[in-house]
């Protein structure tokens, strides 16, 4: 295994690296945010479950079959910023606004007002997301083109990013404190507008401060007109196949979607079983421990497992950190199962940085690894398409949320779990929390088995990497 240190060229300067970490903060904070605030529309605005699920699936779904146009858009436009920064500023903008905008909800309006402005705002909402974290995802497979120095970039975007993980958490403590706010709706309402201003901010910084090159004469680039449309979105369908075809793409995407997507299906379970398991419904006596849980596993990925996952990928093949990685992660949600403890909700904490493994890992990882594959399609296609990789890459990633969203409604209904009520049906709690533990475990083995053959290696890489050198020193 080489551990060739990048020389100065292939170094990226570390202002870079945290402007792109800049950017990751924001694009985590607001779905972090999102599905905290979630919670008020059924616990507080009286939605019914499948509501609840169609507000998490219809914008996920359209936000995912745009992600692929907007790859193809950024990857050939011709522009003297170069071919992302300008749709990072105006995404940045569409999702700060209409963020603080879908949170404006009263419990004075009908369910059906409510639902309706949320579901319209929300579409704007992840139009805008799609617009901004496309072409900013791809700025950073763009950064370097050396194997290590990649996963330096996403540990570190990553690990700023995280701090979303962290903060957010604790805006259950705000919502549901009286002595800040008289309801948490209430609360919504205003902490909407500190984070779609605050994030708005910060997404607009890789625009500003990561450098690009001018792509206004590039002859290579596809046009992009309203006459050749019709050809371009035969372009976006073959792009989708070819790059569906590269095999080591198509295992990243289907193990990301299994595990992200599990995790997800019961991340908002996590509110409802600590306090109605560990607390027997009553928000007050919950205090700050439905905090602590998302708070301590974010942390716990922030200072323990990014580090551990950057060191052991410089040592070893990044499929084996992968590995390794995600099995920490099924030990983790099997010890939550006995660690959920009425009267002692402190042992959930033991779990933490076990569970944390899965999630933590992954992007950094997973990110790394995407940079890699777009070299080793540059060089079967001769075409740089970072735009269109990362845009399936969070196709994948966002259409199981979307799915992911929906699932959360229909397994409350069918554990007939209420949320809101004083009392829960019998076994509704227990069902929870068989599915909290069994869905990740079971999307995390899977994923594991996936990628148990997944060949593109650092010397694969670097061998890809010295015939593209090789290539351009001929043209």
């Amino acid at each position: 295994m080489s551990n060739k240190i990048p020389n100065a060229r292939e170094m990226v300067p570390m202002s870079q690296k945290i402007a792109f970490g800049l950017g990751m903060l924001a694009n985590q904070m607001f779905p972090a945010a999102l599905g905290i605030f979630m919670v008020v529309l059924v616990e507080n605005l009286g939605m019914p479950s499948w509501m609840w699920g169609v507000l998490f699936f219809v914008p996920r779904i359209v936000d995912a079959f745009f992600d692929p146009i907007m790859g193809f858009i950024s990857d050939n436009t011709k522009s003297v910023w170069g071919r992302r920064r300008q749709y990072v500023f105006i995404g940045s903008i569409i999702m700060g606004i209409s963020f603080v905008i879908m949170w404006q909800l009263y419990r004075e309006d009908s369910v059906m007002y409510n639902f309706t402005f949320f579901l319209i705002w929300s579409l704007l909402f992840h139009i805008g997301l799609s617009i901004f974290s496309v072409p900013f995802v791809a700025m950073g497979y763009e950064m370097s083109d050396d194997f290590h120095e990649r996963t330096s970039i996403m540990a570190i975007s990553q690990w700023i990013g995280q701090w979303a993980w962290v903060i957010a958490p604790w805006f259950w403590v705000v919502m549901y404190d009286p002595s800040w706010f008289p309801n948490a709706d209430t609360a919504t309402r205003t902490l909407a507008v500190w984070v779609g201003i605050s994030c708005m901010v910060l997404a607009m910084i890789p625009a500003i401060f990561i450098k690009s090159k001018s792509t206004k004469n590039d002859d290579t680039l596809a046009p992009l007109t309203f006459k050749t449309i019709g050809g371009s979105m035969k372009e976006i369908l073959l792009s989708f196949k070819e790059a569906f075809v590269n095999k080591p793409f198509r295992k990243l995407c289907i193990a990301t979607f299994l595990i992200f997507n599990a995790f997800n299906t019961v991340a908002g379970f996590t509110f409802f079983i600590v306090v109605y398991y560990l607390f027997n419904g009553n928000t007050s006596d919950a205090g700050i421990w439905p905090t602590l849980f998302g708070c301590g596993g974010a942390l716990a990925t922030t200072f323990v497992v990014i580090p551990i996952v950057a060191w052991m990928s410089k040592r070893m093949e990044k499929k084996k950190v992968f590995l390794i990685s995600q099995g920490i992660s099924v030990f983790g949600y099997i010890l939550l199962w006995f660690l959920f403890v009425p009267g002692k909700p402190y042992m959930f904490l033991f779990a933490l940085p076990f569970f944390s493994f899965g999630i933590g890992s992954l992007f950094t990882l997973m990110m790394s690894m995407t940079a890699d594959v777009c070299d080793m399609d540059e060089l079967s296609s001769g075409k740089r398409r970072e735009g269109v990789f990362g845009a399936i890459y969070w196709w994948m990633v966002k259409f199981g949320f979307a799915i992911a969203g929906l699932l959360t409604g229909v397994i409350m209904s069918v554990v007939a779990f209420k949320a809101g009520a004083p009392t829960q049906p019998e076994g509704a709690v227990t069902g929870l929390r068989l599915f909290f533990s069994g869905v990740p475990i079971l999307g995390t083995l899977i994923a594991m088995w996936v990628m148990r053959n997944y060949d593109l290696t650092e010397e694969k890489a670097r061998e890809i990497k010295r015939e593209l050198d090789a290539r351009k020193a001929q043209l």
